[in-house]
């Protein structure tokens, strides 16, 4: 959702969506091509491993220069796989991160190009984190 309502402040391109095969993201990306990866993606080590595969492969495939993504743990193999092909590599930490960081954007870090925040106590927890506001600004202005 928070992806949805990012994409259209975003420059028109050519999108594939890599989300979990739910009947939210069905709905919510609907018409829109998408690669469904495996989970759970909790410390499931042989998901992980689905994943590495299939981010290797749809990188491969696809070539992306600009990487958005909003977290999970499917994030990890694909901004680390795209970042070897030679994408940027954007990540926003979910709106539900308020006092600290995820585990998927302590591990995607190294090799983001920008690492957003939507809280500000959440600002340089990480050496890239910067807050800007949040997607949902509407929401969480008053908070």
């Amino acid at each position: 959702m928070q992806l949805v309502s990012l994409a259209p402040g975003l420059p028109a391109a050519s999108w594939t969506w890599v989300t979990f095969d739910t009947p939210d993201a069905k709905r919510l990306l609907a018409g829109r091509s998408i690669v469904y990866a495996y989970h759970p993606t909790n410390r499931n080590v042989l998901n992980l491993l689905r994943n590495a595969w299939l981010a290797f492969r749809v990188v491969r495939a696809q070539r992306p220069r600009v990487v958005v993504t909003t977290g999970a743990g499917v994030a990890v193999p694909f901004c680390w796989i795209s970042k070897l092909f030679g994408a940027r590599i954007i990540y926003v930490e979910s709106l539900a991160r308020i006092s600290n960081v995820s585990l998927t954007a302590r591990l995607v870090h190294p090799v983001a190009d920008e690492l957003f925040v939507q809280w500000p106590s959440l600002a340089g927890r990480l050496r890239k984190a910067v807050y800007c506001g949040s997607i949902f600004s509407q929401f969480t202005e008053s908070s």
